[in-house]
């Protein structure tokens, strides 16, 4: 089988978009990727048996509407020419397309026009993360506009996979059919995020959160929730790896409240460094706020923690009640720094706790990971793919 994942994302660093990729390729499927370029990088590179090609160059650094829907329309053309002129020469069978943006899935307008199957994959609900994003109403005429454009993108694929329940949920009601919408949660990849060895031997309290720096995310609360406990816990630290809009404000923030020795914006690092900086952690935090986005966008560093044998603190929102209990995380109230801190706190002084949390979610993630749950995407290309085969074989 011939494959083709399309993401407006930086592969090395896009768990879910490798899994995926590199799923297919050990089982013998040709499979490319479409994908952004950073600094440094080459335009083309072979990972883990996966052909990338980094067909544009970005930073992430976009303050406007305007400049972040450029560099978007750029990539669809770019991703367009580049399927058109490699479908003519070989065939793809699968073109796998990731949101963000959900309008991406027509620059496999050629290859749908010869017979292609088309998954759309939607990591976030664009509409919902654009009213987030960019403080805009949802009867707002953009967030009208950006239903359009999913119910469309939608309708034009052959099949729909969302990343979470809730958010299927919503799909199916305004803009997919049941028959062709399935979740696929960003499950953890055990070759990836497994124990290699705590290699710490200092006395500190690290506190760690991996992932993008948006206001949605609520670094910032757990910043300020540690500002409020830091004399009653000297030793602990709080690492902020990654990147986003809010760094600027992040390290301000951390100015302004005296704690420079305490908190350490680290930067991004690779998808193969991430498991053991995190393993060497004592608490994982996902503080996001309990926003229209915040509050149901699913958070796979839950996952990873658990797999890595990490504590988890995590924000009470709706998606993450919806899928964990008291028995694996501990919840804090969403937004509330106050109780974030209490809770931070409590954890830091209970080791009991921390290892009560850690037992419960080890066997929690034996039941929900990659390989346990990756039949569920292979039967499903196998499945698409089945037919065009049948009638090929026939002729």
């Amino acid at each position: 089988m011939r494959v083709c994942m399309v993401a407006y994302s930086f592969y090395e660093k896009d768990n879910r978009v490798r899994r995926y990729a590199e799923t297919l390729a050990k089982r013998g499927d040709h499979v490319d990727v479409i994908a952004l370029r950073q600094q440094g990088q080459t335009p083309e590179d072979m990972i883990e048996g996966v052909r990338v090609f980094r067909i544009q160059y970005r930073v992430v650094n976009e303050k406007s509407k305007s400049t972040y829907l450029a560099r978007l329309l750029l990539f669809f053309l770019r991703s367009a020419f580049f399927l058109t002129r490699e479908h003519m020469t070989q065939c793809y069978d699968i073109v796998h397309v990731h949101s963000v943006p959900d309008f991406e899935i027509f620059a496999a307008f050629y290859p749908k026009l010869r017979g292609s199957k088309l998954i759309l994959d939607i990591h976030d609900i664009v509409p919902e993360l654009y009213a987030s994003k960019f403080k805009t109403s949802q009867d707002s005429l953009i967030f009208k506009m950006l239903l359009r454009v999913e119910r469309m993108s939608a309708a034009f694929s052959d099949h729909v996979i969302v990343a979470n329940h809730i958010w299927e949920k919503r799909l199916r009601e305004r803009s997919v059919e049941d028959s062709k919408c399935t979740t696929i949660l960003n499950f953890p990849d055990f070759s990836i995020f497994h124990p290699r060895g705590r290699n710490r031997t200092d006395t500190k309290f690290i506190i760690i959160y991996p992932g993008s720096l948006s206001y949605h995310q609520g670094v910032d609360l757990a910043i300020r929730a540690l500002s409020l406990i830091k004399d009653q816990v000297p030793e602990a630290e709080f690492h902020i790896y990654g990147s986003g809009d809010q760094v600027d404000f992040l390290n301000s923030l951390v100015t302004s409240l005296g704690l420079q020795h305490q908190v350490f914006l680290k930067g991004d690092c690779s998808l193969s460094e991430i498991p053991l900086i995190m393993e060497n952690a004592d608490l994982g935090v996902v503080p996001k706020r309990k926003d229209s986005f915040g509050n149901e966008a699913f958070s796979t560093k839950i996952f990873e923690f658990m797999s890595l044998d990490v504590p988890v603190l995590v924000s009470d929102t709706m998606i993450d009640r919806y899928y964990f209990n008291e028995s694996v995380v501990k919840f804090f109230r969403g937004g509330d720094e106050n109780d974030l801190a209490h809770s931070m706190l409590r954890l830091i002084k209970d080791a009991d706790m921390r290892h009560s949390l850690i037992k419960s979610a080890k066997e929690f993630i034996r039941q929900n990971n990659w390989e346990v749950k990756k039949a569920q995407y292979l039967n499903l290309v196998d499945g698409l793919v089945a037919p065009r085969k049948s009638q090929t074989t026939n002729s």
